[in-house]
């Protein structure tokens, strides 16, 4: 008996160690990409604060840049009808930041439609952690078709 409990102490002491603020953070943003490859608009929203904001930066044919808003009930709503595997976003955490309620993470990404390449670019998120649980209030990124490595 004096084995299980020593064990179960190590593993519990194990798993709290390794859940850092850093971690707790991208689960929420591990989360948002898993919602969108499993097409999955409920899941998505759950990422989000009540009043996130989401902005594109785009450029057009003449190459002036402009930043483009999306509400999270229309993007969730556009995820949602999609087929599952459709969106597959493959992101690398490049920084994370933690102060507090306040986070903020760097994510280049490589973007898949459906196992095609489609762009990348870079997502720039601002999270706050609310009642315990990091929700998603700002996300603006970039999108381009070249100077992108598959």
């Amino acid at each position: 008996m004096k084995y299980i409990l020593s064990l179960c102490l190590l593993l519990t002491i194990s798993f709290v160690k390794a859940q850092t603020p850093e971690d707790s953070v991208k689960s929420t943003v591990r989360q948002l990409f898993k919602a969108m490859l499993d097409a999955d608009a409920v899941a998505l929203n759950d990422c989000f604060a009540n009043s996130a904001i989401l902005q594109t930066i785009v450029k057009n044919k003449e190459g002036v840049v402009s930043v483009r808003n999306e509400s999270v009930a229309a993007f969730a709503k556009t995820i949602g009808s999609l087929p599952k595997n459709m969106a597959d976003e493959r992101i690398v955490f490049d920084m994370v930041k933690v102060d507090a309620d306040l986070a903020i993470v760097w994510t280049p990404y490589q973007f898949y439609r459906s196992g095609t390449f489609s762009h990348c670019g870079v997502n720039s998120f601002q999270l706050v952690r609310l009642n315990g649980k990091w929700k998603i209030q700002y996300l603006i990124d970039t999108r381009r078709r070249s100077g992108c490595t598959e």
